[in-house]
């Protein structure tokens, strides 16, 4: 069972050499990975009231949404670059350092009174996140390995599912009081990046691999190994975020146009992922099928939801599609860390990240280009699954192929 606090206790031989001992340096980089969250979610409910503000402004209709998703643009355009920065300055360094310029960028809104301006900003944002979100992921692969990796990449899923309804909810607040109040909320990386460089150690690599590393001579980025997995980390981002961007669509073509009943069922299915996160810290250390399995069991959610004629199957398709997305986004990430040495994890997670977010900011696009020949956005969900089912299908051969090992960290193998 998990220790009250939620976060599982490092155990002796299941980390790397400058694993940090207690539980402070992982609730920090749980932190420190929900910051993109806030990005993502936090302006939603002031959207109106600042299409208001700037009602004078020539193509604010297409602009203020903008400043909502360019942050996520920015982040999967730059992840690549930020690996490279990771690998080459450090982690550590380059996660305080974006922390701190992620609050100077994100409450820069406050002061700025053009639309232009504030939308550079966000792109600025962007930039922050991307380093941010590299580097937590790749320090959690850089201090822990095996099982307790595992459970700490899943705890990443879990903490960010639920940050984004209490983000939302804290915008809302916020909003009440104007559309500028909300920008505060990034000022939180002040306080943040402090405590970052207290307790977080320089990670190194084990003494084993360092001494490897330095007997052997350079070696190419182990690009087509991580290029089939950014491939199917992008389909599987667009099958996660699915349900969070659509589900209200499907509630108002269902006749649900209360904004009450809208929150709540989005919570249920905000919790479903979290409940996929906990169940996927039980799995078995065995990864052979288990991404054909749980791409199936987000299939089943979506058909269940594209045939869906009332609210309650609705819901019920809605909550198994996201316990297996809970349980789909850490089998994905732990699979790229599985595949990288220390050298290249930077590197690595900076595709990984990339790759997600690219498929965040896709999804919507592609429920859409759906539509249309689908002729409903609920039929459109349903050819979804049916994509995904294909999928899961085309994953099975490989799965059956992979060797014993294949879920170990790369100096654990044999």
């Amino acid at each position: 069972m998990p220790e009250p606090t939620g976060l599982p206790a490092p155990a002796p031989g299941t980390a790397h050499d400058t694993a940090p001992a207690g539980r402070l340096p992982a609730a920090v980089l749980m932190a420190g990975s929900c910051l993109p969250v806030l990005g993502a979610v936090l302006l939603a409910p002031v959207l109106p009231r600042m299409q208001d503000h700037f009602t004078d402004v020539p193509g604010n209709a297409a602009l203020v949404p903008v400043v909502l998703t360019i942050p996520a643009l920015a982040l999967a355009l730059l992840a690549p670059f930020a690996g490279v920065m990771v690998d080459r300055l450090g982690r550590k360094r380059l996660l305080i350092v974006a922390t701190a310029l992620y609050a100077v960028f994100g409450t820069a809104p406050l002061w700025l009174d053009s639309l232009h301006e504030i939308l550079i900003s966000r792109i600025l944002v962007g930039v922050a996140e991307a380093a941010i979100m590299t580097a937590c992921t790749t320090l959690i692969g850089d201090y822990y390995s095996g099982e307790l990796r595992d459970r700490y990449l899943a705890l990443q899923t879990m903490c960010a599912s639920a940050s984004a309804t209490v983000f939302f909810v804290l915008g809302g607040v916020l909003g009440a009081a104007s559309w500028r109040a909300p920008f505060w909320l990034y000022a939180v990386g002040l306080l943040l990046a402090p405590v970052m460089a207290r307790v977080l150690p320089n990670p190194m690599p084990t003494a084993h691999r360092e001494k490897t590393d330095q007997q052997a001579s350079p070696r190419p980025f182990p690009v087509r190994r991580m290029a089939g997995l950014s491939l199917l980390t992008v389909f599987g981002a667009v099958v996660f975020y699915t349900v969070p961007v659509e589900m209200a669509y499907l509630l108002d073509d269902l006749g649900v146009a209360s904004t009450g009943a809208i929150g709540a069922v989005t919570a249920v299915a905000s919790a479903a992922t979290v409940l996929g996160s906990v169940i996927f810290t039980r799995l078995s250390p065995n990864r052979r099928h288990r991404l054909p399995v749980l791409f199936g069991v987000c299939a089943v959610g979506f058909l269940l939801m594209g045939v869906a004629d009332s609210l309650p199957l609705l819901i019920a398709g809605a909550v198994v599609n996201c316990v297996g997305t809970g349980m789909l986004l850490p089998s994905l990430v732990t699979r790229a860390m599985s595949r990288l040495e220390f050298a290249d994890r930077g590197r690595g997670m900076g595709l990984w990240t990339a790759a997600f977010f690219l498929g965040e900011f896709l999804c919507p696009l592609v429920l859409l280009a759906g539509k249309e020949p689908a002729g409903s956005l609920a039929s459109a969900v349903a050819l979804l699954g049916v994509l995904t089912v294909a999928v899961s299908a085309a994953l099975l051969p490989a799965a059956r192929t992979v060797p014993a090992g294949a879920g170990l960290p790369p100096e654990k193998r044999r």
